[in-house]
């Protein structure tokens, strides 16, 4: 369970990494793409932050996440400027694909047509933990 220093900071975050992210892809005039951080997770000791991104379109996902690791260092580097006056240090950052919302899109499409996954189980893809 989250603490509220956790919650507080993971909001800290969260705001701060949209604007940055944003930022990047008006800066970079990247058009088509959205990207937006659906949570941050803060660990105890306050030195990891789990950051989940949702980006549309979808396909370029794991090619936005795989340059978006890659400049970890210097997103961290950016968020420290924002927010030193809040935080003493900066949680190690680590980015995952928030994959919520094509998950419930496959169920609303799975209840829609004809093979309701409700009468039959097996048509339901396992979700993978992160």
């Amino acid at each position: 369970m989250e603490t509220n220093r956790q919650k507080k900071i993971g909001t800290v975050l969260q705001k701060d990494l949209v604007d940055i992210l944003q930022g990047e892809v008006r800066k970079n005039n990247i058009a088509n793409l959205i990207i937006s951080v659906s949570k941050v997770s803060v660990t105890t000791d306050l030195s990891i932050a789990k950051v989940y991104l949702s980006i549309f379109p979808a396909d370029k996902g794991a090619e936005l996440l795989a340059a978006i690791k890659t400049n970890a260092p210097l997103i961290k580097h950016e968020l420290a400027q924002r927010v030193k006056l809040q935080l003493r240090r900066v949680p190690n950052l680590i980015f995952y694909i928030d994959d919520s919302l094509e998950y419930i899109e496959k169920i609303d499409n799975a209840l829609k047509a004809e093979e309701n996954p409700i009468e039959d189980r097996s048509l339901l893809t396992r979700r993978k933990k992160s």
